[in-house]
């Protein structure tokens, strides 16, 4: 039996059902690869693993069927093709994001860079249970943010221009949650109702809509698998600055506070959410 070393144990490494083989993760963050590090990585497939390669719902790649003694010489290959081995241990995994304004018409938010720089800061580090991070560009959320421990959602509170408003009816049409009535000839927001998605405020044709808040909503706590459960809100900020800080004081409060063995989910009580929240929101946002 082969002796495992620090590369083995490392969460990039994971035994197969067949558990004389491994299948190696790498660290993609937000799923951006540029095309000569996918090359690298068909040729490091070919060469360790069974050439095949698989799409995790981490925006990741896994290399299945290496052998383990090939572990230290894979990983060697991956770090100097600039894929390095991932995440999947109780850590901080890897980070996943939306195409946001780098592509997406809907996107409030630029999240590519934003993924990058918080897979800088905290990828990898060792926590007392597993840390999932993701972005979404605007609340249609379609990475999920809210069923992660750390959630990112980009949103714009919309702005009415007052005296300009045609009542064309083209931003109640737009908005899928009928938070946008007509009222003699005027366009009327029910607050409760808006989600802050800033569909409206692209749909106006007179350009009559504007943002009147763009910001982060971050939330903590969320949780998929068998018993998914949505993340509580900690706190809106306005610059990507802001955001990167949360997420650092977020990441230091589950690494310090979180006990092993129980989702983040199941212990926010427990561990003083509400303190957190308060502590940060008086802190990021002037709350008391």
């Amino acid at each position: 039996m082969m002796q495992k070393t620090a590369t083995y144990l490392q969460g990039g490494v994971i035994t197969q059902r067949n558990p004389d083989l491994c299948v190696i993760r790498v660290r993609i963050p937000a799923g951006v690869l540029p095309v000569d590090k996918m090359a690298g990585l068909a040729e490091i497939a070919r060469k360790y693993g069974n050439g095949e390669v698989h799409l995790t719902t981490r925006q990741t790649l896994e290399i299945p069927q290496v052998d383990p003694d090939n572990i230290e010489a894979i990983a060697r290959d991956l770090e100097k093709n600039g894929t390095p081995l991932g995440a999947e241990h109780d850590e901080v995994v890897n980070i996943i994001a939306c195409p946001g304004t780098a592509q997406c018409k809907f996107s409030n938010i630029e999240t590519y860079d934003l993924a990058r720089r918080i897979d800088e800061r905290v990828f990898g580090k060792d926590m007392p249970i597993r840390v999932r991070i993701s972005l979404s560009g605007c609340p249609n959320a379609c990475t999920s943010p809210v069923l992660n421990e750390i959630g990112i959602v980009g949103r714009i509170r919309p702005l009415r221009i007052e005296g300009l408003c045609t009542g064309c009816g083209t931003c109640a049409e737009y908005c899928k949650e009928k938070a946008i009535l007509i009222r003699n000839g005027i366009s009327e927001l029910i607050p409760e109702k808006c989600v802050q998605c800033g569909i409206c405020v692209q749909s106006c044709p007179f350009d009559l809509l504007k943002s009147e808040y763009r910001h982060y909503l971050i939330t903590v706590g969320g949780r998929r698998g068998r018993h998914p459960a949505p993340g509580r809100e900690l706190v809106t900020v306005e610059t990507e600055e802001e955001a990167l800080a949360v997420v650092d004081k977020t990441v230091y409060w589950i690494f310090r506070k979180a006990w092993s063995g129980r989702h983040l989910a199941d212990q926010l009580d427990e561990i003083g959410f509400e303190d957190f929240r308060k502590k940060i929101r008086e802190e990021f946002s002037g709350e008391t």
